[in-house]
């Protein structure tokens, strides 16, 4: 039984209240744990039908299937990926079906990474259906940055 099941089925035993915004919580929590534990089956179950999974490189657009494709070489050798949430903040929209997120997260090679997306309420279970991975440039450093992506400038 995954966990995000036995969660859910052990709230109603406990008295306790699945709201959206926990259900929505743990769906991400999850997504998270099962990346940095290569639990490539647990990690794609968060996933949309037609999700689409933004990364960091500017070709990283991927279908669920293309980034299974990437992904499961790594999972099937144990070689997770760890981001751990620092701060989040979910909104559900007026249809009580959609939400977006924002979260701040911690890398041990990168630091401070950025996750936003949206989620949707599919068969009874929040799903990820899409999820866009960046990372934070403070504005003082922009310029260097954008220098140096666009390397020395062709001399006439």
């Amino acid at each position: 039984m995954t966990s995000t099941l036995a969660l859910l089925l052990l709230f109603p035993l406990l008295g306790a209240q699945v709201t959206p915004m926990k259900a929505i919580e743990h769906v991400l929590d999850d997504f998270h744990d099962a990346a940095a534990k290569a639990d490539g089956a647990r990690y794609f179950a968060h996933f949309a039908e037609g999700a689409a999974f933004v990364g960091t490189d500017p070709g990283e657009r991927w279908t669920v299937a293309e980034f299974k494709a990437y992904a499961e070489p790594h999972f099937s050798k144990g070689q997770g990926w760890t981001y751990t949430p620092i701060a989040r903040e979910v909104h559900l929209g007026p249809d009580g079906k959609t939400a977006w997120f924002y979260e701040r997260l911690r890398n041990p090679k990168y630091g401070e990474t950025r996750g936003s997306g949206v989620l949707i309420l599919a068969d009874g279970r929040w799903r990820i259906a899409q999820y866009v991975l960046s990372f934070p440039i403070p504005n003082g450093k922009t310029a260097a940055v954008l220098d140096a992506l666009r390397g020395p400038l062709p001399t006439d």
